[in-house]
């Protein structure tokens, strides 16, 4: 054993005794950060607009700050992008995260220097919870890679700003900076599939044992290592033998994954967000991720399905029940106040508290009234390909309501690797998935208001074509696994399959 894997068992077993302690109290340590947050934000200006100085308990919390999302929190954003100091957080912000907003163009959250280290804790406590649980540190000697955005930063009135995938890479510890890869050079390049490209050309020959990304870009870096290679990914690479991941799940990707690879690996999920950094996979075969109630973020949870009424019932983390769909809401030391993430969870445990996401309040499916999830289209897509060779790059689903014959149907655009031999069984399959998850979709087959789902194949890289349209190729963008509407469907119409046309 080398010295750098013997220390990250030793510094494994602390981060997992501190973890125990701060896990076992839950509602008291979200009191705590609580109480911290409001005491250190009441003199900003959203303190003095709140009346923080008064806020002795939660109930005044709740009667003085409204939810928001960054609409309504983006005149106080506006105020700190101009460089003025003490409004949503005492001083000016370390950085921004620009993202890109739907309805607000593009968004600035902003990190602060008390927010930051916790994004950087919570990565390396993801991986040394995991080096405890299995024992295995070997991989700790070899090359390590994250798939993320240009480390290259602008600046705006003093502050810098950029990707957060890009902001984190300046924090990358010493200790791992001969691990890392790809160069700083090859990180800069603007163009993804440029990207990818010079990062095969690097890394083709390295021992990579830890492969880090949101699957569906990893997906298109282990192809063109495929490709240049002409052997499993696992042969390229025979000490690769954790995949870290986040931003969308991975059951829908693990079967072209582990084919791809060519054997099983181990696996961590991740729910990072510029937003803060909420939680982590804290144990093999436990898709429940560990909720971080100790990393300077406050929690609220708004029940999806009341989200949209007249003043919604909000719990904090001691009132919250297991598989109860909720929206995400957040404080933190960043200065967001009772934010609405957009992000919808469930919780798989409460001793500990662990969550899984569902999807997003804006992503789901309910034209007929149907309350489609994300969660409820991947898991019933994973249901249909279990026991199959059936392989999928990617989907997404949207509603037909005005078809041209017969009645309305959701439409599965979905780019497969490995076809059904009979697409029309495996439509029936999803539905049938889908009619046992929900009730109201049920009732709308039942009932003749609906036709069983439609599945419209996709040629071969036409997400990549569809992204690759709408400036979102690569880095931390995702594709929507849900739309209440027909934007995306429009446009992959035409990326279809067309001699699937007369088979569905």
């Amino acid at each position: 054993m080398s010295l750098k894997s013997f220390a990250a068992k030793l510094f494994a077993l602390k981060v997992y005794n501190d973890t125990q302690k701060w896990a076992s109290k839950p509602v008291g340590v979200q009191q705590q950060v609580f109480s911290k947050l409001i005491l250190n934000a009441r003199s900003t200006a959203f303190g003095k607009d709140h009346n923080f100085s008064s806020i002795k308990s939660y109930k005044d919390f709740q009667e003085n700050v409204p939810v928001r999302d960054y609409e309504d929190l983006k005149p106080y954003v506006e105020r700190v992008v101009k460089g003025e100091p003490d409004i949503l957080w005492p001083g000016r912000p370390l950085y921004f995260a620009k993202t890109s907003g739907t309805t607000s163009g593009a968004k600035y959250i902003p990190l602060t220097a008390a927010s930051m280290p916790y994004h950087i804790q919570a990565a390396r406590n993801a991986i040394l919870m995991y080096i405890h649980e299995t024992g295995n540190s070997a991989f700790v000697n070899g090359k390590m890679i994250f798939l993320q955005g240009s480390p290259v930063l602008e600046e705006k009135n003093g502050i810098k700003f950029g990707r957060l995938s890009g902001i984190v890479a300046h924090y990358v510890p010493g200790y791992l900076q001969r691990n890392r890869m790809p160069g700083w050079e090859t990180n800069t390049i603007d163009d993804w599939e440029t990207k990818v490209d010079a990062i095969v050309e690097e890394t083709y020959k390295e021992d990579m044992t830890v492969i880090s990304g949101i699957p569906s870009w990893v997906q298109m870096y282990f192809e063109r290592l495929q490709q240049k290679g002409n052997k499993k990914v696992g042969d390229i690479f025979k000490n690769f033998s954790l995949f870290i991941y986040g931003g969308v799940n991975y059951e829908p990707y693990r079967a072209k994954f582990e084919n791809l690879i060519g054997r099983r690996v181990d696996s961590i999920e991740l729910f990072p967000a510029s937003e803060g950094f909420f939680a982590y996979q804290d144990r093999q075969g436990d898709r429940g991720m560990l909720l971080l109630l100790n990393s300077g973020i406050f929690y609220e949870f708004i029940k999806s399905d009341e989200f949209f009424t007249d003043k919604p019932k909000r719990y904090t983390i001691g009132e919250v029940e297991q598989a109860i769909n909720y929206v995400l809401i957040i404080s933190t030391n960043a200065g967001l106040w009772a934010y609405n993430t957009g992000d919808t969870v469930q919780f798989t445990s409460l001793k500990p508290y662990r969550v899984i996401v569902t999807g997003r309040i804006k992503h789901f499916i309910s034209a007929f009234g149907e309350h489609v999830i994300g969660k409820e289209v991947e898991s019933a897509l994973n249901e249909a390909m279990e026991g199959t060779n059936v392989r999928v790059n990617e989907f997404t689903v949207a509603p037909q309501i005005n078809p041209e014959t017969g009645l309305p149907y959701h439409e599965w655009f979905i780019e497969f690797e490995n076809e059904p031999q009979n697409m029309d069984a495996f439509a029936l399959k999803i539905d049938s998935a889908m009619r046992k998850q929900n009730v109201y979709y049920d009732d709308l087959i039942k009932g003749n208001i609906l036709r069983t789902v439609v599945i419209t194949p996709v040629a071969k890289n036409g997400f990549q074509e569809y992204m690759k349209s709408i400036g979102k190729l690569g880095g931390q963008n995702k594709l929507p696994r849900l739309s209440n509407d027909r934007k995306i469907a429009d446009v992959l119409s035409k990326l279809t399959k067309k001699d699937y046309g007369s088979k569905i």
